[in-house]
């Protein structure tokens, strides 16, 4: 049985074997991150000030992270990155261009963007899988996580994409109900000999 940090370590192989050009990088500092954080502060007209110490991001094959990134622990770092993993496949199914226009543009930049929903219905789907296996179902079906994952797209965290909280919720529901005899790692597989 692999320690948390050896766990780490083979996620970040992973993902390094797929992504080659994959790095972590410090938000504190990085001029790119500053621009985000100030665009973001003016089109949510001061609502979204927590991009730089709360928020993951990854731009091109390039994860960006708050402050406190090295202090995180291994289980939530991984949650992270399999959440950014999937965001990173998006990106490569899609294109750069393509995917871009799907997170910014349709239906609405702001208020009720479907294009970045459905981006990060996908993502966040892996975030309750991940929490699951590395903190446990509990954790996973816990309402402090489900109050997270409905505020993060119900408010100006990224830019009201799904102003309905009883879709989001119904979907947090559908993502649970995947847990009978579904692999969480990540793959997709079915688990065999799982009720």
């Amino acid at each position: 049985m692999p320690t948390r940090s050896e766990a780490l370590e083979a996620l970040l192989s992973e993902i390094r074997s797929e992504f080659p050009r994959f790095r972590i990088v410090p938000k504190r500092g990085d001029r790119l991150s500053r621009v985000i954080d100030l665009a973001l502060r003016v089109l949510t007209l001061g609502q979204m000030r927590e991009y730089m110490t709360h928020y993951h991001t990854v731009v091109f094959d390039t994860l960006y992270v708050p402050d406190g990134w090295e202090r995180t622990s291994p289980e939530r770092m991984m949650v992270v990155l399999r959440h950014e993993r999937v965001h990173l496949r998006q990106r490569r199914r899609y294109g750069t261009l393509w995917m871009a226009f799907l997170y910014a543009v349709p239906i609405l930049p702001l208020g009720l963007a479907l294009g970045r929903a459905r981006i990060e219905w996908e993502a966040y789907a892996e975030t309750i899988r991940a929490t699951a296996d590395l903190l446990g179902e509990e954790e996973a079906r816990s309402a402090s996580l489900r109050a997270h994952v409905v505020r993060q797209f119900t408010s100006a965290s990224y830019g009201w994409m799904w102003p309905f909280p009883s879709t989001v919720n119904r979907w947090y529901d559908d993502v649970l109900e995947t847990f009978r005899g579904e692999d969480r790692s990540g793959t997709g597989e079915p688990q065999q000999g799982k009720a």
